[in-house]
């Protein structure tokens, strides 16, 4: 029986036996290692992160989700439209191709939910934001696939990991219902959970990059431009949604937490459809795509987390240097992280629902630094 080599991906007939033999085995390894320390990782930083959140604004995002609107049409409106143009731009094999857009079609991960803590972001708004964009991908994600790969030449049929998509959702929701809880009854508590759980996550993460990293070497043999996509998508994603928020008057706080739930895609659904999707000698050219991705988000997130981090030091030392005298007083002031954020953006709940400001808001919110005034 001969190969047929006209379907979309390379003839495995041309492939080396010993090529074939690794691209089969990485698919099973990285498989349980990304579900069982997604898992872990997934309920601890949803936890520890749910500890953060007021219920009272969350229900505020509920009633007018401004916010959740902007980042919703950057996840599935501004995502796919990028992946395909770089699918077009960069003239990628049409496996490729495809593996591109189904990342650009996935909702977003987890690993947005910690860097928008490490940058002050509106964790009521990220929550919010990763769990409408999960349940969203149970229609929007066939209907992007359907509308971009309508006059693509597929073989076979793509599978949406519903299954995948419904353990999400649980992963998602009843760690944050907990840790919600936690935060209305033990208040105080939960703020050293929180910040444990914070670093703990952190850490897992890079346990979990390098390891698929390491399992996955002998995938990493991929041509320039597919490696050079999965550097500048998630950089594109974390521009793209930083600027529609700032062109729909958000706050910086805001600006910054849609841009990071942009950028940052859910690397395990992606997996999980390429392999329910595609036979195991097709994965070998498409499956190493998600991984560098993962990677490459992972690296372009602490960036922008040191970035943030030193900027925010500036800032403070900064303000201390123009007000000695004060500056012990605020120090004592402002001991809770909220309070801290006073220097580096507008108070968000001085306005009295989530949606777009005004002119005003917006004039207030390009502020570099929110002062304390003397007459506080």
């Amino acid at each position: 029986m001969t190969a047929n080599c006209s379907s979309i991906v390379a003839c495995p007939a041309n492939s080396s036996e010993e090529e074939l033999r690794v691209g089969l085995e990485v698919p099973g390894n990285l498989k349980l290692v990304f579900t069982v320390a997604l898992a872990v990782m997934m309920g601890l930083i949803m936890f520890s992160l749910g500890c953060s959140v007021d219920i009272r604004k969350l229900w505020l995002h509920v009633r007018r989700p401004w916010g959740i609107a902007v980042g919703l049409l950057c996840q599935f409106g501004l995502m796919p439209l990028t992946a395909h143009l770089l699918a077009i731009s960069f003239s990628l094999k049409p496996a490729q191709a495809f593996a591109v857009l189904i990342m650009g079609c996935c909702p977003g991960g987890t690993i947005s939910n910690i860097f928008s803590f490490w940058v002050d972001g509106d964790m009521d708004l990220s929550i919010s934001m990763t769990t409408c964009s999960t349940v969203a991908a149970l229609g929007m994600m066939p209907l992007c696939l359907y509308f971009y790969t309508w006059s693509w030449k597929l073989e076979q049929n793509l599978t949406i990991p519903y299954q995948n998509i419904g353990i999400t959702l649980v992963c998602l929701t009843i760690p944050v219902a907990f840790g919600i809880y936690v935060n209305y009854r033990w208040p105080k508590q939960s703020k050293i959970i929180l910040k444990i759980g914070a670093i703990v996550g952190g850490a897992l993460l890079v346990v979990v990059a390098v390891a698929g990293v390491v399992l996955s070497k002998g995938a990493w043999n991929s041509d320039f431009a597919l490696l050079v996509v999965s550097f500048i998508f998630p950089l594109i994603g974390h521009l793209a949604g930083f600027l529609l928020a700032l062109l729909t008057q958000q706050s910086w706080q805001r600006c910054r937490t849609i841009s990071l739930e942009t950028g940052a895609q859910n690397i395990q659904m992606c997996l999980t459809m390429l392999q329910l999707s595609f036979t195991a000698e097709q994965l070998i050219q498409m499956f190493n795509f998600p991984l560098a991705y993962g990677l490459f988000q992972l690296v372009d997130g602490f960036l922008i987390i040191a970035a943030y981090q030193i900027y925010k030091r500036r800032l403070k030392n900064k303000h201390r240097n123009k007000s000695p005298g004060c500056a012990e007083a605020c120090h004592k002031k402002t001991t809770s992280p909220k309070e801290t954020n006073t220097f580096l953006e507008v108070n968000e709940e001085t306005s009295a629902t989530p949606g777009p400001s005004g002119a005003v808001d917006l004039h207030r919110a390009l502020k570099p630094t929110g002062h304390i005034s003397s007459h506080d």
